[in-house]
């Protein structure tokens, strides 16, 4: 088989179009090409009025070694990789040894559950928050009536805070081994649509992603994995092993029980401040990490369609389009788009009481009049909140309190029109641009509620951004405040052996340990380290591992 890349084609071929192009392309007679499938299709929009389809294909043909002798150094013609995923260790059939603890059950600890529960080692699932369509019902009850659940929310539950997203399920990691195949494959098998495997931005949407949690959870009990919900961990038994050095022991749970557990994925996303604490104070090593603060952003769908696509918008195949947008400030800080969300809605994101948080989410179909996106500034603990390892939590705590009180106190968010903000007063109505965040917006200056330093790397970045995409900075656009969770504030820093530096036993893993961002990153990083501690809990070295 052969993996075929960078195959352009117009946006409106046919499928005899593309036999003939694969055929061309390879120097072979259309009869040679003995059959074919989609790898991956995306699209090459730089020139808006001839948008091509790009796809990566996997072909048979009628004598391959002839054709790789031909395109020799040829980039783009090779031997198709292997992406079937194999397990690297498994239980002997009806293994009694220990059980293996995952806390929390996002996308990252979701799959590290689910591969060590098909490796035969029946893992237990402690989450803080409620199975996924009890957790929906306390999410929608912030967003219609104000009324916050600290335990069950956008942050805390079945799913993560993935499940109330876009739903995307692309990532820039290095995927050598492509684990990434093997979480989109398990994903189909939960529900998600096949297209997955083959398009280049792949995503599922929130109403799709809640099915997909409760199958996974279904074939991970089946498999002898066991759930926990409503269950948050209050504190490490840490004792010493036969080196003395730092064993972890068990976990003191909220329901006063003591969980005998020697290894344990730390899986809490990037919103578990309390559990951040909780290590830091038993001698767990965790440091500061960079992440990004500031608002979201909404345009409406079609002006982006348009500055994205130009003739070809609103073309089935494309869909609603997305942008990606970077400027590096004169006064040295980065301005980024983040966490793009065509045809959807700002959400309501606050874990904590007295505190306004926004996120982006969509539907499958991001069929929703707006879109949305981070307007985001980096931030580093050096230069922005030096103080130790959880001072980073405090920053973010600083600026969600300051919004929730310039928005009324009662979760609605604090809003402005992009023309007011650029010219630094505040908003008293919006205009021709509804925002989407619920329970509500409240015009006012959003510069009260975020660090001087972003608001003026935001007003130089605005025009730079308009200017490479007509209509972003239109006057009307709205922004909402503040997004300040675009990232963990922490690294729970981690050995070769993915264990935690001091403490065996502990593996940081996903969004909340600081080696992940998004939902395919964190899902393939669940998968690495549910390896690693089948290895070690199999007697397996790091080293054996494929």
């Amino acid at each position: 088989m052969l993996r075929l890349t960078e195959l352009k084609l117009p946006l409106d071929h046919t499928s005899a179009e593309l036999e003939a192009a694969i055929a061309e392309r390879l120097e072979i007679e259309p009869a040679a090409l003995l059959r074919y499938s989609v790898a991956k299709r995306g699209n090459d929009a730089r020139r808006k009025s001839a948008i091509k389809l790009v796809y990566a294909i996997d072909a048979s043909v009628a004598d391959e070694a002839a054709v790789l002798a031909r395109h020799v150094g040829d980039v783009h013609v090779r031997p198709s990789p292997d992406t079937s995923y194999r397990f690297p260790v498994m239980a002997p059939e009806g293994w009694q040894g220990p059980r293996p603890v995952v806390i929390g059950a996002g996308p990252c600890g979701l799959l590290a559950a689910l591969i060590l529960a098909q490796m035969g080692l029946k893992p237990i699932i402690v989450e803080r928050g409620k199975a996924v369509r009890a957790r929906t019902k306390d999410t929608w009850g912030l967003w219609r009536r104000s009324e916050l659940t600290p335990e069950s929310n956008v942050q805390f539950g079945e799913g993560g805070a993935g499940t109330f997203s876009d739903g995307k399920l692309y990532s820039r990691i290095k995927d050598p081994r492509h684990l990434g195949r093997k979480v989109l494959t398990e994903f189909v098998k939960a529900g998600a649509p096949p297209e997955i495997l083959t398009e280049a931005h792949p995503h599922v949407g929130t109403f799709r992603l809640v099915t997909m949690v409760m199958s996974i959870r279904e074939t991970i009990e089946a498999l002898g994995g066991e759930y926990r919900f409503e269950t948050r961990v209050e504190d490490f038994v840490i004792g010493k092993d036969d080196k003395g050095e730092r064993q972890l022991e068990g976990l003191l749970l909220s329901n006063g029980e003591v969980l005998p557990a020697k290894r344990v994925i730390m899986a809490v996303g990037h919103s578990a401040r309390d559990t951040f604490a909780v290590l830091h104070a038993a001698g767990v090593h965790i440091e500061a990490k960079p992440f990004a603060v500031g608002v979201r952003i909404e345009h409406p769908q079609r002006l982006v369609d348009v500055a994205r696509y130009g003739p070809g918008a609103g073309h089935p195949i494309l869909g609603p389009a997305a942008y990606s947008l970077a400027h590096q400030t004169s006064l040295g800080r980065s301005v980024y788009s983040f966490c793009m969300c065509p045809g959807g809605r700002v959400v309501a994101a606050a874990s904590e009481p007295g505190r306004v948080v926004t996120n982006g989410m969509s539907q499958y179909s991001r069929a929703e009049f707006n879109a949305n996106s981070g307007l985001v500034v980096d931030i580093t603990p050096e230069r922005d909140y030096p103080g130790g390892p959880l001072a980073g939590v405090a920053f973010q705590r600083k600026w969600e309190e300051l919004a929730y009180v310039a928005g009324g106190s009662n979760y609605r968010a604090p809003g402005q029109r992009l023309e007011d903000f650029l010219g630094g007063r505040p908003s008293t109505s919006f205009g021709s641009i509804t925002p989407s965040y619920q329970p509500g917006v409240t015009p006012t200056d959003l510069a009260q509620c975020l660090p001087d330093f972003a608001v003026a790397a935001m007003r130089e970045a605005l025009p730079v951004f308009g200017r490479q995409m007509p209509g972003y900075d239109h006057p009307d656009v709205v922004l909402t405040g503040v997004e300040t969770r675009t990232s963990s504030p922490v690294r729970i820093t981690r050995g070769g052996d993915l264990q935690s530096l001091n403490t065996h036993g502990l593996y940081p893993a996903g969004e909340g340990a600081g080696y992940a961002g998004g939902i395919l990153s964190a899902a393939v990083d669940g998968i690495r380290v549910a390896e690693a501690l089948a290895q070690d809990l199999l007697g397996q070295s790091a080293a054996a591992r494929v």
